[in-house]
């Protein structure tokens, strides 16, 4: 296991008369390959578990809200059952982007309809599909209790 932790870098909102503008003055692009939007009309369905061993992944909660759960696998064939998640929540409330190193698998739900999460991928597509692990939804995490199976 890589032991690269997961960082969260707040950003800026600034509201006046003429609407509003989230900002992340501190955020930079360096090793983004390509943007993608993941769209939740559906605020029940659990999206995950899916991970990649190579591939660093920014999260940016553009509507709504998100419940956002990661784990370091320590086996990509046979992950632990007993992997701790880390557990972070996202909303458009707040100007927020997770930064997740490679190594990780994440575990989404939207915490109300229509949410919108904008994602950075430090891969192209063709790379992320080669490295690319699927885990049941059920494993790591209670999606009803929103709290991890282990602490």
């Amino acid at each position: 296991m890589s032991h690269n932790p997961i960082t969260l870098l707040s950003g800026e909102i600034f509201k006046d008369y003429r609407g509003q503008i989230s900002s992340l003055n501190n955020f930079r692009f360096d090793g983004v390959e390509r943007v993608y939007f993941i769209h939740h009309p559906d605020a029940s369905v659990v999206r995950g578990w899916h991970g990649h061993q190579h591939e660093k992944k920014w999260f940016y909660c553009v509507k709504g809200g998100f419940t956002m759960a990661f784990v370091e696998i320590d086996d990509w064939e046979h992950p632990s059952v007993d992997l701790k998640a880390e557990v972070y929540h996202l909303s458009e409330a707040r100007s927020e982007i997770l930064c997740v190193p490679e190594g990780y698998a994440n575990c989404l739900k939207a915490t109300e309809p229509g949410s919108v999460l904008l994602v950075f991928s430090g891969k192209i597509l063709e790379e992320a599909l080669l490295d690319s692990w699927r885990y049941d939804k059920d494993l790591w995490m209670d999606w009803e209790k929103l709290e991890p199976r282990f602490k």
